[in-house]
């Protein structure tokens, strides 16, 4: 069998332990690419995490890709397609096209997903950090930059989910207990690092933060998110 390489951002494949790991914005996804390093082999592709996190083991992140697939998808973007290769937060439907077919079709493929609400307030704590903490909560929802997921694990159409699982966030040490068992990864039931999990100081849950109109901005800019996953702003 062909084994796929290339720059792969923000995804793991394993020969080893036969899966791709697909990650997505704000689901513990740095935690998990570092967990997940120590235990692929050396012929597995890991990429690199920027700014670098301790423990975390990037290898085979360069080398050779088919870029055809791709091209036929894209007419008009050689160039990029060449450049880019694996890219840093690549959907799955990409991967697919890069990677040999007995791969895609018999690895095991997955990602993470969690409640809008929580996401997005996980997500503007980031960016208030990041900029000094001046940043509103309202000032952020008006730029309308969110972390929208379902686009990295569905086909190209957005409808139709094309990985064999999306784990909860909301239960994730238990659905990834259930996940490395079938895969044969050692869990003890911690992933041992909680990367960018500093920049939020006020922990009350998002019902507790978003008014009516706020949250109405949410569900508008996730209505597919919702709809695939059948998520609810809890009371």
């Amino acid at each position: 069998m062909e084994r796929a390489t290339g720059y792969c951002g923000k995804m793991i494949l394993s020969h080893k332990y036969k899966f791709i790991f697909i990650k997505t914005a704000k689901t513990a996804g740095t935690s998990i690419e570092v967990f997940l390093s120590k235990h692929c082999g050396p012929e597995d592709i890991v990429t690199p995490i920027a700014p670098t996190v301790e423990g975390h083991q990037p290898r085979n992140y360069e080398g050779f890709i088919n870029p055809v697939p791709e091209i036929l998808q894209r007419p008009g973007k050689l160039f990029s397609v060449l450049r880019d290769k694996f890219y840093n937060h690549m959907a799955a439907h990409e991967v697919r096209n890069r990677v040999p077919a007995d791969v895609w079709n018999s690895y095991f493929k997955f990602c993470v997903e969690r409640n809008p609400w929580d996401k997005v307030l996980s997500h503007y704590h980031m960016h208030a950090a990041r900029e000094g903490g001046s940043l509103s909560l309202d000032e952020y929802l008006a730029r309308g930059r969110f972390p929208i997921n379902f686009f990295r694990y569905t086909d190209r159409s957005g409808t139709k989910i094309i990985i064999d699982r999306i784990l909860r966030y909301e239960n994730l040490v238990a659905e990834l207990s259930e996940v490395f068992s079938q895969l044969k990864i050692p869990f003890d039931g911690t992933l041992g690092v909680t990367a960018k999990s500093g920049y939020r100081s006020d922990r009350r849950p998002y019902q507790e933060v978003f008014n009516d109109e706020q949250r109405k901005i949410v569900e508008k800019a996730f209505a597919k998110e919702i709809k695939l996953h059948c998520y609810r702003f809890e009371p």
